[in-house]
């Protein structure tokens, strides 16, 4: 029933999704790239589970539906995902400085252009309320503003004009159908997949938490006993 509310929310509903598109639930608009998204998020918290021990009993629970979830995503592809993806590793290899990336066990995950391109000078700034645009003279970009920062500080052996003005300019990864998004959903069992994200992120932070607090460790003061046979199975009175 909860996907249904992305029907309901679609105006023009076509073969795919509409990034940025609202999905029926207040405040949660449709995410542009959930695979690459989850991949990259459970790939990184199985790694960070590592830091626990494997007796640890949240190191186990959380492993298994991660790697369940992982399992489920990995086995829907959109259509040219694999060409896609050969082509941006021959471009990072050819390229390495011009991105960021983030190793995981699931492979090298790409972050952004490190010297992607915002023009600068079209940014407005604000002064006692009413605003105004920024002067149009000088560098537009941050790439322009690092080449002459090396001129000018004497780095001049180190500056590269071909780099400082390659246009980086990456495809765009092949989007997941309507239909493959719904299929993941009902696969997963937890809502919308913009949902399953958002669960993803909160693991990943509490997995640091939890080895921070090295939760597995027995407790300094011990829970007096039967503190907690109220919750065990079997203790209330059949209904």
């Amino acid at each position: 029933m909860r996907a249904v509310t992305r029907l309901f929310a679609a105006v023009k509903p076509s073969q795919f999704l509409e990034p940025g598109a609202p999905t029926g639930l207040c405040g949660l608009l449709t995410h542009p790239s959930p695979r690459s998204t989850l991949l990259y998020l459970y790939s990184s918290t199985l790694d960070k589970l590592k830091q626990l021990p494997e007796s640890s009993v949240y190191r186990q629970s959380t492993e298994a539906l991660t790697k369940h979830r992982l399992s489920i995503i990995q086995s829907i592809k959109p259509e040219g995902w694999d060409k896609w993806e050969a082509k941006i590793n021959v471009h990072v290899s050819d390229f390495p400085d011009d991105f960021k990336t983030i190793q995981t066990s699931g492979g090298t995950m790409i972050d952004v252009p490190n010297n992607e391109e915002v023009d600068l000078r079209a940014i407005k700034y604000e002064w006692g309320g009413e605003v105004e645009s920024a002067n149009l003279e000088g560098p537009r970009s941050m790439r322009e503003r690092r080449g002459q920062a090396a001129r000018t500080s004497g780095a001049h052996k180190q500056y590269n004009p071909e780099k400082v003005h390659r246009d980086i300019k990456l495809e765009p990864e092949p989007p997941l159908t309507a239909e493959q998004v719904s299929d993941l959903e009902a696969k997963i069992g937890a809502g919308l997949i913009e949902e399953v994200i958002q669960v993803a992120e909160g693991e990943h932070k509490l997995v640091d938490e939890m080895a921070k607090s090295r939760v597995w460790e027995e407790l300094v003061e011990k829970a007096p006993e039967g503190q907690w046979s109220y919750f065990e199975r079997g203790t209330h009175a059949s209904t």
